[in-house]
């Protein structure tokens, strides 16, 4: 059986990358970048081909340093994506100069005892990057508050969120139960959380649902559809069948009264674009592996 493209591409890209020893600004490093992003942006076009959408793709730079974001910003890259929030806040303010980048968070910050106060004046911050255009990872009511509380009078626009969903159920991934009917649906913790946000939440909008798919299913989707991605579909004809039928919802949620997926990442985004999601979020097929701190 042939190898996944995707996955055979992701993983020669580690292989080739595995040979620079640093991250420094070299012309090799980002001849090698500029490559991957490239060859990224072929592979998104053509998956993109039969979609009546155009599709968002968010580089996601995770522990790489600015000059990385900076080298694909000036090759046409607009979205970026980070999985730490203090890396994202240090990256915005080494970038501030540069026009229409658009950031989204896509990490979870954890909650620990004894760190609440803490993990809400970095919330705080977060809020402050003026670019920061989504946040993909929202899961709960009291998230929605801080987040609501904590942005700027002096922003002009609500600050896109996206439900993150756990289409997998495996118990290490973050994420809110999805649903399968409106029955199921009314009374859960999914459906519960964007009915607050759209209703006493204005500073945020609720554009969408995220999810990251299982292993398994990532390998699969080169041969037959990826079931996480066809749970997390479900769930959002399910949540805007219940969202339709309340006319005070109105205009207030996804986009053009739709809600936006972001599904796919560096070894199944092309799986993820034929599934018809509308964003898709690539670190390590553009930026290499990540580094440990």
């Amino acid at each position: 059986m042939p190898r996944p493209r995707a996955i055979f591409r992701a993983q020669s890209i580690i292989y080739r990358m595995a040979s620079t020893t640093s991250d420094k600004a070299t012309p090799e490093r980002r001849a090698e970048l500029l490559q991957n992003l490239a060859e990224t942006k072929t592979c998104f076009a053509e998956a993109s081909k039969s979609l009546s959408h155009a599709p968002t793709l968010v580089a996601v730079s995770k522990t790489k340093p600015a000059w990385m974001t900076r080298a694909c910003y000036e090759e046409g890259q607009r979205d970026f994506g980070e999985n730490s929030d203090i890396d994202l806040v240090n990256k915005a303010k080494k970038l501030a100069d540069l026009d229409n980048l658009r950031w989204h968070f896509i990490g979870v910050m954890k909650k620990t005892e004894g760190n609440d106060l803490r993990r809400q004046a970095r919330m705080g911050e977060l809020t402050t990057v003026l670019n920061l255009y989504a946040i993909q990872s929202l899961t709960s009511i009291e998230d929605a508050d801080i987040y609501n509380n904590a942005i700027p009078a002096d922003r002009k626009t609500p600050l896109n969120m996206l439900l993150q969903v756990n289409t997998s159920g495996e118990v290490q991934k973050s994420g809110l139960q999805y649903v399968d009917a409106e029955t199921e649906a009314v009374g859960s913790p999914l459906f519960k959380l964007a009915c607050h946000v759209i209703e006493h939440c204005p500073k945020l909008h609720f554009q969408g649902l995220m999810t990251i798919g299982s292993q398994t299913e990532s390998i699969a989707s080169s041969e037959r559809p990826n079931q996480d991605f066809e749970t997390l579909k479900k769930t959002k004809d399910v949540l805007e069948g219940m969202l339709r039928s309340n006319p005070a919802f109105n205009g207030r949620w996804g986009d053009n009264g739709e809600l936006l997926l972001s599904m796919g990442m560096t070894a199944d985004f092309e799986a993820g674009l034929r599934a018809g999601s509308h964003i898709v979020r690539v670190g390590t097929g553009i930026f290499g592996a990540r580094r440990m701190k």
